[in-house]
Protein backbone atom coordinates (compact mmCIF):
# COMPACT_ATOMS: atom_id res chain seq x y z
CA UNK A 1 0.00 0.00 0.00
CA UNK A 2 1.30 3.46 -0.88
CA UNK A 3 -0.07 6.78 0.30
CA UNK A 4 0.75 10.46 -0.10
CA UNK A 5 0.84 13.05 2.66
CA UNK A 6 0.56 16.63 1.42
CA UNK A 7 2.18 19.07 3.82
CA UNK A 8 5.31 18.37 5.88
CA UNK A 9 4.45 20.48 8.89
CA UNK A 10 3.94 19.07 12.35
CA UNK A 11 0.92 16.90 11.51
CA UNK A 12 2.02 15.80 8.05
CA UNK A 13 5.55 14.78 8.95
CA UNK A 14 4.54 12.86 12.09
CA UNK A 15 1.71 11.13 10.19
CA UNK A 16 3.97 10.17 7.30
CA UNK A 17 6.79 8.87 9.47
CA UNK A 18 4.46 6.82 11.68
CA UNK A 19 2.62 5.25 8.75
CA UNK A 20 5.96 4.41 7.12
CA UNK A 21 7.11 2.71 10.32
CA UNK A 22 4.32 0.12 9.91
CA UNK A 23 5.56 -0.86 6.45
CA UNK A 24 3.34 1.40 4.37
CA UNK A 25 5.14 3.25 1.59
CA UNK A 26 4.70 6.98 2.10
CA UNK A 27 5.61 9.96 -0.03
CA UNK A 28 5.47 13.33 1.70
CA UNK A 29 4.77 16.31 -0.54
CA UNK A 30 5.45 19.99 0.09
CA UNK A 31 5.82 23.01 -2.16
CA UNK A 32 8.63 24.36 0.02
CA UNK A 33 11.69 23.25 -1.95
CA UNK A 34 14.17 24.11 0.81
CA UNK A 35 12.23 22.06 3.35
CA UNK A 36 11.98 19.05 1.03
CA UNK A 37 15.67 19.26 0.16
CA UNK A 38 16.48 19.38 3.87
CA UNK A 39 14.29 16.35 4.60
CA UNK A 40 15.94 14.42 1.79
CA UNK A 41 19.26 15.21 3.46
CA UNK A 42 18.02 14.23 6.92
CA UNK A 43 17.31 17.73 8.26
CA UNK A 44 14.14 17.68 10.38
CA UNK A 45 12.41 21.10 10.33
CA UNK A 46 10.55 20.75 13.66
CA UNK A 47 11.39 19.54 17.15
CA UNK A 48 9.41 16.53 18.33
CA UNK A 49 10.79 13.85 20.62
CA UNK A 50 11.87 10.80 18.59
CA UNK A 51 10.81 12.20 15.21
CA UNK A 52 14.29 12.65 13.75
CA UNK A 53 15.20 9.02 14.38
CA UNK A 54 11.85 7.81 13.01
CA UNK A 55 12.19 9.84 9.81
CA UNK A 56 15.80 8.86 9.20
CA UNK A 57 15.15 5.16 9.81
CA UNK A 58 12.24 4.96 7.40
CA UNK A 59 13.91 7.14 4.78
CA UNK A 60 16.93 4.83 4.85
CA UNK A 61 14.64 1.80 4.53
CA UNK A 62 13.00 3.29 1.43
CA UNK A 63 9.53 3.49 2.98
CA UNK A 64 9.52 7.27 3.31
CA UNK A 65 10.36 9.72 0.54
CA UNK A 66 9.92 13.41 -0.11
CA UNK A 67 8.98 15.43 -3.18
CA UNK A 68 7.68 18.84 -4.23
CA UNK A 69 5.42 17.38 -6.94
CA UNK A 70 2.01 16.00 -5.98
CA UNK A 71 1.23 15.48 -9.66
CA UNK A 72 4.08 13.01 -10.04
CA UNK A 73 2.83 10.62 -7.35
CA UNK A 74 -0.93 10.52 -7.96
CA UNK A 75 -0.73 7.48 -10.25
CA UNK A 76 1.03 5.42 -7.58
CA UNK A 77 -1.05 6.07 -4.45
CA UNK A 78 -4.42 4.90 -3.18
CA UNK A 79 -4.92 7.46 -0.43
CA UNK A 80 -3.95 11.13 -0.33
CA UNK A 81 -3.87 12.88 3.04
CA UNK A 82 -4.17 16.66 3.02
CA UNK A 83 -2.24 17.97 6.03
CA UNK A 84 -1.57 21.52 4.89
CA UNK A 85 -1.93 24.55 7.12
CA UNK A 86 -5.24 26.21 7.92
CA UNK A 87 -4.07 29.49 9.46
CA UNK A 88 -6.63 31.81 11.05
CA UNK A 89 -7.95 34.48 8.71
CA UNK A 90 -8.25 38.08 9.87
CA UNK A 91 -11.77 37.40 11.16
CA UNK A 92 -10.73 34.28 13.09
CA UNK A 93 -12.09 31.77 10.58
CA UNK A 94 -9.87 29.01 9.19
CA UNK A 95 -8.22 29.93 5.89
CA UNK A 96 -8.85 27.03 3.50
CA UNK A 97 -6.85 28.26 0.51
CA UNK A 98 -4.15 25.60 0.90
CA UNK A 99 -6.67 22.81 1.47
CA UNK A 100 -8.63 23.76 -1.65
CA UNK A 101 -5.49 24.17 -3.75
CA UNK A 102 -4.52 20.58 -2.89
CA UNK A 103 -8.00 19.47 -3.97
CA UNK A 104 -7.75 21.35 -7.26
CA UNK A 105 -4.31 19.90 -7.96
CA UNK A 106 -5.70 16.40 -7.45
CA UNK A 107 -8.66 17.10 -9.72
CA UNK A 108 -6.40 18.49 -12.44
CA UNK A 109 -4.08 15.48 -12.46
CA UNK A 110 -5.81 12.30 -11.18
CA UNK A 111 -6.26 9.42 -13.62
CA UNK A 112 -7.77 6.77 -11.35
CA UNK A 113 -9.79 6.36 -8.16
CA UNK A 114 -8.40 8.10 -5.11
CA UNK A 115 -9.48 8.59 -1.52
CA UNK A 116 -8.76 12.17 -0.46
CA UNK A 117 -8.55 12.49 3.32
CA UNK A 118 -8.50 15.80 5.13
CA UNK A 119 -6.09 15.57 8.07
CA UNK A 120 -5.90 19.30 8.69
CA UNK A 121 -8.23 20.82 11.26
CA UNK A 122 -11.01 22.30 9.15
CA UNK A 123 -14.51 23.69 9.79
CA UNK A 124 -17.63 21.63 9.28
CA UNK A 125 -18.52 21.63 5.60
CA UNK A 126 -14.95 21.65 4.29
CA UNK A 127 -15.24 18.13 2.83
CA UNK A 128 -18.08 19.34 0.62
CA UNK A 129 -15.85 22.16 -0.64
CA UNK A 130 -12.97 19.74 -1.27
CA UNK A 131 -15.28 17.40 -3.16
CA UNK A 132 -16.67 20.26 -5.25
CA UNK A 133 -13.17 21.56 -6.08
CA UNK A 134 -12.02 18.13 -7.29
CA UNK A 135 -15.19 17.58 -9.31
CA UNK A 136 -14.94 21.01 -10.90
CA UNK A 137 -11.46 20.24 -12.19
CA UNK A 138 -12.56 16.83 -13.48
CA UNK A 139 -15.47 18.47 -15.30
CA UNK A 140 -13.07 20.92 -16.95
CA UNK A 141 -11.11 17.92 -18.22
CA UNK A 142 -14.28 16.20 -19.40
CA UNK A 143 -13.50 13.13 -17.30
CA UNK A 144 -15.60 10.92 -15.04
CA UNK A 145 -13.32 9.39 -12.40
CA UNK A 146 -14.59 7.96 -9.13
CA UNK A 147 -13.16 9.41 -5.95
CA UNK A 148 -14.08 9.67 -2.28
CA UNK A 149 -13.42 12.27 0.36
CA UNK A 150 -13.02 11.57 4.07
CA UNK A 151 -12.18 13.37 7.27
CA UNK A 152 -9.56 12.03 9.68
CA UNK A 153 -8.78 14.74 12.26
CA UNK A 154 -5.56 14.42 14.25
CA UNK A 155 -5.43 14.31 18.04
CA UNK A 156 -1.68 14.57 18.57
CA UNK A 157 -0.15 16.24 21.61
CA UNK A 158 3.03 18.11 20.83
CA UNK A 159 5.89 16.47 22.71
CA UNK A 160 4.09 13.12 22.70
CA UNK A 161 2.90 12.95 19.11
CA UNK A 162 4.55 9.69 18.05
CA UNK A 163 3.19 7.77 21.04
CA UNK A 164 -0.24 9.30 20.44
CA UNK A 165 -0.20 8.22 16.81
CA UNK A 166 1.13 4.73 17.45
CA UNK A 167 -1.21 3.99 20.34
CA UNK A 168 -4.18 6.33 20.00
CA UNK A 169 -7.10 6.76 22.38
CA UNK A 170 -9.27 6.72 19.29
CA UNK A 171 -9.10 7.29 15.56
CA UNK A 172 -12.00 9.36 14.27
CA UNK A 173 -12.87 8.84 10.62
CA UNK A 174 -15.65 10.49 8.70
CA UNK A 175 -16.62 8.68 5.48
CA UNK A 176 -19.51 8.56 3.02
CA UNK A 177 -18.86 5.26 1.24
CA UNK A 178 -18.10 1.64 2.12
CA UNK A 179 -15.06 1.72 -0.17
CA UNK A 180 -13.54 4.61 1.77
CA UNK A 181 -14.27 2.92 5.09
CA UNK A 182 -12.52 -0.27 4.00
CA UNK A 183 -9.43 1.65 2.88
CA UNK A 184 -9.22 3.59 6.15
CA UNK A 185 -9.70 0.40 8.17
CA UNK A 186 -6.86 -1.27 6.27
CA UNK A 187 -4.63 1.76 6.79
CA UNK A 188 -5.09 1.97 10.55
CA UNK A 189 -5.25 -1.70 11.42
CA UNK A 190 -1.50 -2.03 12.22
CA UNK A 191 -1.88 0.54 15.01
CA UNK A 192 -4.95 -1.00 16.54
CA UNK A 193 -4.47 -4.76 16.42
CA UNK A 194 -4.65 -5.07 20.19
CA UNK A 195 -7.59 -2.76 20.72
CA UNK A 196 -9.43 -1.68 17.60
CA UNK A 197 -10.59 1.88 18.32
CA UNK A 198 -11.52 3.38 14.97
CA UNK A 199 -14.72 5.38 15.30
CA UNK A 200 -16.47 5.77 11.97
CA UNK A 201 -19.06 8.49 11.52
CA UNK A 202 -20.39 10.89 8.92
CA UNK A 203 -17.98 13.53 7.66
CA UNK A 204 -19.55 16.65 9.26
CA UNK A 205 -19.52 14.92 12.66
CA UNK A 206 -15.84 14.01 12.24
CA UNK A 207 -14.99 17.60 11.32
CA UNK A 208 -16.90 18.87 14.36
CA UNK A 209 -15.34 16.31 16.72
CA UNK A 210 -11.86 17.82 16.35
CA UNK A 211 -13.03 21.36 17.16
CA UNK A 212 -15.26 20.18 19.99
CA UNK A 213 -12.44 18.18 21.60
CA UNK A 214 -9.91 21.02 21.54
CA UNK A 215 -12.51 23.55 22.67
CA UNK A 216 -13.50 21.37 25.62
CA UNK A 217 -9.87 21.11 26.75
CA UNK A 218 -9.37 24.84 26.33
CA UNK A 219 -12.54 25.42 28.36
CA UNK A 220 -11.21 23.35 31.26
CA UNK A 221 -7.98 25.37 31.26
CA UNK A 222 -9.72 28.74 31.25
CA UNK A 223 -12.21 27.58 33.87
CA UNK A 224 -9.41 26.61 36.24
CA UNK A 225 -7.59 29.88 35.59
CA UNK A 226 -10.79 31.76 36.44
CA UNK A 227 -11.15 29.70 39.63
CA UNK A 228 -7.48 30.29 40.48
CA UNK A 229 -7.84 34.04 40.17
CA UNK A 230 -10.87 33.99 42.48
CA UNK A 231 -9.02 31.72 44.93
CA UNK A 232 -6.40 34.42 45.40
CA UNK A 233 -9.06 36.99 46.21
CA UNK A 234 -10.93 34.87 48.76
CA UNK A 235 -7.91 33.19 50.37
CA UNK A 236 -8.40 29.69 48.97
CA UNK A 237 -5.69 27.42 47.52
CA UNK A 238 -6.43 26.36 43.96
CA UNK A 239 -4.27 23.23 44.28
CA UNK A 240 -6.54 21.96 47.04
CA UNK A 241 -9.60 22.93 45.03
CA UNK A 242 -8.22 21.15 41.97
CA UNK A 243 -7.58 18.00 43.99
CA UNK A 244 -11.06 18.19 45.46
CA UNK A 245 -12.95 18.50 42.20
CA UNK A 246 -10.57 16.25 40.25
CA UNK A 247 -11.42 13.39 42.59
CA UNK A 248 -14.94 13.43 41.20
CA UNK A 249 -14.91 10.74 38.48
CA UNK A 250 -17.37 12.80 36.43
CA UNK A 251 -14.77 15.57 36.23
CA UNK A 252 -11.37 13.86 36.43
CA UNK A 253 -7.97 15.47 36.93
CA UNK A 254 -6.75 16.17 33.40
CA UNK A 255 -6.45 19.74 32.11
CA UNK A 256 -7.35 21.19 35.51
CA UNK A 257 -3.96 22.82 36.08
CA UNK A 258 -4.03 26.61 36.47
CA UNK A 259 -1.29 28.62 34.84
CA UNK A 260 -0.62 31.52 32.52
CA UNK A 261 -2.91 30.57 29.66
CA UNK A 262 -2.86 28.10 26.80
CA UNK A 263 -1.02 28.60 23.53
CA UNK A 264 0.24 26.48 20.67
CA UNK A 265 -0.95 25.70 17.18
CA UNK A 266 -4.34 24.21 18.07
CA UNK A 267 -6.32 25.58 21.00
CA UNK A 268 -6.20 29.32 20.18
CA UNK A 269 -6.85 28.78 16.47
CA UNK A 270 -9.55 26.15 16.91
CA UNK A 271 -11.50 28.06 19.55
CA UNK A 272 -11.52 31.13 17.30
CA UNK A 273 -12.55 29.08 14.28
CA UNK A 274 -15.44 27.37 16.09
CA UNK A 275 -16.70 30.73 17.37
CA UNK A 276 -16.56 32.02 13.78
CA UNK A 277 -18.32 28.91 12.39
CA UNK A 278 -21.14 29.54 14.84
CA UNK A 279 -21.38 33.18 13.77
CA UNK A 280 -21.59 32.14 10.13
CA UNK A 281 -24.50 29.90 11.03
CA UNK A 282 -26.39 32.51 13.06
CA UNK A 283 -25.35 31.24 16.49
CA UNK A 284 -23.11 32.49 19.32
CA UNK A 285 -20.72 30.22 21.21
CA UNK A 286 -20.99 32.25 24.39
CA UNK A 287 -19.00 29.83 26.53
CA UNK A 288 -16.11 29.77 24.06
CA UNK A 289 -16.13 33.56 23.74
CA UNK A 290 -15.52 33.68 27.50
CA UNK A 291 -12.89 30.91 27.29
CA UNK A 292 -10.92 32.98 24.78
CA UNK A 293 -11.27 36.21 26.79
CA UNK A 294 -10.11 34.55 30.03
CA UNK A 295 -7.12 33.03 28.24
CA UNK A 296 -5.98 36.33 26.78
CA UNK A 297 -6.16 37.99 30.20
CA UNK A 298 -4.32 35.09 31.86
CA UNK A 299 -1.26 35.56 29.67
CA UNK A 300 -0.52 38.83 31.50
CA UNK A 301 -1.14 37.55 35.04
CA UNK A 302 2.57 37.10 35.90
CA UNK A 303 3.36 40.59 34.68
CA UNK A 304 0.61 42.05 36.86
CA UNK A 305 2.01 40.21 39.89
CA UNK A 306 5.49 41.54 39.10
CA UNK A 307 4.19 45.07 38.61
CA UNK A 308 2.31 44.93 41.91
CA UNK A 309 5.35 43.56 43.77
CA UNK A 310 7.60 46.39 42.59
CA UNK A 311 4.91 49.05 42.99
CA UNK A 312 4.82 49.73 39.26
CA UNK A 313 8.51 50.69 39.20
CA UNK A 314 9.90 48.21 36.65
CA UNK A 315 12.16 50.39 34.53
CA UNK A 316 15.69 49.01 34.52
CA UNK A 317 14.75 45.81 36.34
CA UNK A 318 16.32 42.58 35.10
CA UNK A 319 13.83 39.75 34.82
CA UNK A 320 14.82 36.13 34.22
CA UNK A 321 12.50 33.78 32.37
CA UNK A 322 12.73 29.99 32.64
CA UNK A 323 10.96 28.52 29.63
CA UNK A 324 9.67 30.09 26.44
CA UNK A 325 7.73 27.45 24.48
CA UNK A 326 3.99 27.22 25.08
CA UNK A 327 4.50 23.82 26.77
CA UNK A 328 7.40 21.44 27.54
CA UNK A 329 8.87 19.00 25.01
CA UNK A 330 8.36 21.30 22.02
CA UNK A 331 9.94 24.37 20.45
CA UNK A 332 6.54 25.67 19.34
CA UNK A 333 6.16 29.38 20.08
CA UNK A 334 2.82 29.90 18.37
CA UNK A 335 0.53 31.90 20.69
CA UNK A 336 2.97 31.21 23.53
CA UNK A 337 2.23 33.16 26.74
CA UNK A 338 5.96 33.97 26.91
CA UNK A 339 5.61 36.24 23.89
CA UNK A 340 2.93 38.34 25.59
CA UNK A 341 4.98 38.44 28.79
CA UNK A 342 8.17 39.50 27.00
CA UNK A 343 6.32 42.27 25.17
CA UNK A 344 4.89 43.63 28.44
CA UNK A 345 8.28 43.46 30.17
CA UNK A 346 10.09 45.27 27.39
CA UNK A 347 7.43 47.99 27.19
CA UNK A 348 7.84 48.49 30.95
CA UNK A 349 11.58 49.06 30.46
CA UNK A 350 12.80 45.73 31.81
CA UNK A 351 15.86 43.80 30.70
CA UNK A 352 14.91 40.20 29.92
CA UNK A 353 17.22 37.21 30.25
CA UNK A 354 15.69 33.91 29.11
CA UNK A 355 16.54 30.25 28.84
CA UNK A 356 14.62 27.39 27.22
CA UNK A 357 16.07 23.95 26.43
CA UNK A 358 14.90 23.93 22.80
CA UNK A 359 12.83 27.02 21.92
CA UNK A 360 15.37 29.86 21.97
CA UNK A 361 16.18 29.62 18.27
CA UNK A 362 12.48 29.74 17.37
CA UNK A 363 11.93 32.63 19.79
CA UNK A 364 14.79 34.57 18.22
CA UNK A 365 13.32 33.92 14.79
CA UNK A 366 10.04 35.45 15.97
CA UNK A 367 11.21 38.44 18.02
CA UNK A 368 14.90 38.86 17.23
CA UNK A 369 17.56 39.77 19.79
CA UNK A 370 15.46 42.07 21.93
CA UNK A 371 16.15 39.78 24.92
CA UNK A 372 19.25 37.97 26.15
CA UNK A 373 19.33 34.23 25.42
CA UNK A 374 21.24 32.47 28.17
CA UNK A 375 23.27 29.29 27.71
CA UNK A 376 21.61 27.63 30.71
CA UNK A 377 19.08 28.23 33.49
CA UNK A 378 21.68 29.60 35.89
CA UNK A 379 23.13 32.12 33.48
CA UNK A 380 19.58 33.35 32.90
CA UNK A 381 19.20 34.43 36.55
CA UNK A 382 22.53 36.28 36.73
CA UNK A 383 21.92 39.71 38.34
CA UNK A 384 18.16 39.24 38.00
CA UNK A 385 15.76 41.17 40.21
CA UNK A 386 13.09 38.51 39.74
CA UNK A 387 12.67 35.05 38.25
CA UNK A 388 9.59 33.93 36.31
CA UNK A 389 8.87 30.24 35.68
CA UNK A 390 7.01 30.26 32.35
CA UNK A 391 7.27 26.70 30.99
CA UNK A 392 7.44 23.66 33.26
CA UNK A 393 10.37 21.84 31.68
CA UNK A 394 11.60 18.96 33.85
CA UNK A 395 15.02 20.49 34.37
CA UNK A 396 13.42 23.45 36.14
CA UNK A 397 11.66 21.32 38.76
CA UNK A 398 14.53 20.84 41.21
CA UNK A 399 17.08 23.60 40.63
CA UNK A 400 19.96 24.38 42.96
CA UNK A 401 18.37 27.24 44.85
CA UNK A 402 21.61 28.24 46.61
CA UNK A 403 23.19 28.77 43.18
CA UNK A 404 20.15 30.75 42.02
CA UNK A 405 20.18 32.86 45.22
CA UNK A 406 23.85 33.67 44.81
CA UNK A 407 23.41 34.65 41.14
CA UNK A 408 20.35 36.84 41.58
CA UNK A 409 20.19 40.39 42.90
CA UNK A 410 16.59 39.96 44.03
CA UNK A 411 14.89 37.11 45.83
CA UNK A 412 11.41 36.83 44.31
CA UNK A 413 10.08 33.99 42.15
CA UNK A 414 6.87 34.17 40.11
CA UNK A 415 5.81 30.59 39.48
CA UNK A 416 3.52 30.52 36.45
CA UNK A 417 2.97 26.75 36.62
CA UNK A 418 2.75 26.10 40.39
CA UNK A 419 5.66 23.66 40.41
CA UNK A 420 7.32 25.04 43.56
CA UNK A 421 6.10 24.91 47.16
CA UNK A 422 5.83 28.21 49.01
CA UNK A 423 7.32 26.91 52.28
CA UNK A 424 10.31 25.32 50.55
CA UNK A 425 10.95 28.55 48.67
CA UNK A 426 10.75 30.51 51.93
CA UNK A 427 13.33 28.19 53.52
CA UNK A 428 15.59 28.78 50.51
CA UNK A 429 15.33 32.53 51.05
CA UNK A 430 12.85 33.41 48.31
CA UNK A 431 9.49 35.13 48.18
CA UNK A 432 7.20 32.97 46.07
CA UNK A 433 4.10 33.87 44.09
CA UNK A 434 2.10 31.14 42.39
CA UNK A 435 -1.20 31.05 40.54
CA UNK A 436 -4.35 30.80 42.65
CA UNK A 437 -2.57 30.60 45.99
Amino acid sequence: MKIAIVGTGYVGLVTGACFADTGIKVVCVDTNEAKIKGLQEGVIPIFETGLDELVLRNTKAGRLEFTTSLESVLDDVEVIFSAVGTPPDEDGSADLKYVLEVARTIGRNMKKYALVVTKSTVPVGTALKVKAAIQEELDKRGLSIDFDVASNPEFLKEGNAIADFMSPDRVVVGVESERAQKLMTKLYKPFLLNNFRVIFMDIPSAEMTKYAANSMLATRISFMNDIANLCELVGANVEMVRNGIGSDTRIGRKFLYPGIGYGGSCFPKDVKALVKTAEQNGYRMRVLEAVEAVNEDQKSVLFKKLENYFGGNLKGKTIALWGLSFKPETDDMREAPALVLIDLLLKAGCNVRAYDPVAMEETERKIGQVIYYAKDMYEAVLDADALMLVTEWKEFRVPSWPVVKKAMVGDVVFDGRNIYEKEEMKEAGFTHFGIGK
